[in-house]
């Protein structure tokens, strides 16, 4: 038996989609219906690793991933993973598209086909589900229900498919990361995400943090920012910066980073995903 990897469920959705790519056929899924679930889960010994959305290409950060690994979790990212999504629109196999009153999904998935919906379902009303495929398995009882799923959920309930790749870019892409109880060894090229606050109201404070790691020489992935939480105003701002944790430059620049920062939290050092890796994301 492979790796036990816990993904937001049921069967059918991206996540599972991801953990797939990750783990191969060989690896032991845990579906469960949340992203603290699956935290949880890794962190009890329930798997040995779980898979969480981190970003998309059309709607950005997943913000409860970031608040997970900002405020509740000591784990770290160990990986990640790029999936292509292609959206499609299922319904119950008598319906057509004007029978549709209901469009359900998750809203991930709403937001990154939201021109179709408005061009082509304007009068619908839209719905938030848990996952891709809980939208699936709500439509079955539910006449004039459509869900936006993945091919593969097609593949797993008894729906047909109305439309097929109604996400608004076709590049459309979700990044997953891989949380384990300790993150990876350096690969030559590798990744590193963390995050820090700096003194509020202070002119230069984020500038000069940021100059760390440009007098370095590392370059920075992405950068965003989220709220502290605890007062209005106040934010930690979250990075991705090329190379290792562990790599003599990084290690320096992390540890002048520290000394002036009000507070450092590192999720992660990580292989960079190759182009190319995806599994499992078409009609498999």
């Amino acid at each position: 038996m492979g790796r036990r990897i816990a993904f937001l469920g049921p069967a059918g959705t991206w996540s599972e989609a991801a953990a797939l790519a990750f783990g191969g056929p060989e690896a032991s899924l845990l579906p469960l219906t949340s992203f603290p679930a699956v935290v949880s889960a890794v962190e009890t010994g329930l798997a040995d690793v779980g898979v969480l959305a981190i970003e998309n290409s059309l709607e950005g950060a997943v913000a409860a991933t970031l608040d997970l690994l900002i405020h509740e979790t000591d784990l770290r990212i160990a990986a990640e993973v790029v999936v292509p999504v292609r959206h499609m629109l299922l319904a119950n196999p008598s319906a057509t598209l004007a029978d549709i009153t209901v469009l359900r999904s998750h809203p991930m998935a709403l937001g990154q086909c939201r021109r179709f919906t408005e061009r082509v379902l304007p009068k619908v009303t839209t719905a938030a589900s848990l996952s891709t495929t809980s939208a699936v398995e709500e439509i079955l009882d539910e006449p004039g229900s459509a869900a936006i799923s993945t091919p593969r959920a097609a593949t797993l309930y008894p729906v047909q498919i109305l439309a097929r790749d109604i996400q608004d870019k076709h590049t459309n892409a979700t990044r997953f990361v891989v949380l384990a109880p300790a993150d990876s060894p350096p690969t030559g090229k590798d990744k590193t995400s963390l995050c820090f606050s700096v003194q509020q109201n202070t002119p230069g404070s984020l500038v000069t943090a940021l100059q760390e790691f440009s007098s370095a020489g590392i370059n920075l992935a992405k950068l965003e920012s989220r709220p502290e939480r605890e007062r209005l105003g106040q934010y930690i701002f979250l990075c991705d910066l090329e190379g290792h944790r562990d790599e003599p430059r990084v290690a320096e620049a992390l540890k002048r980073l520290e000394a002036q920062a009000d507070w450092l939290k590192i999720f992660g050092s990580y292989p960079v995903w190759k182009s190319g890796e995806q599994s499992m994301t078409d009609d498999e």
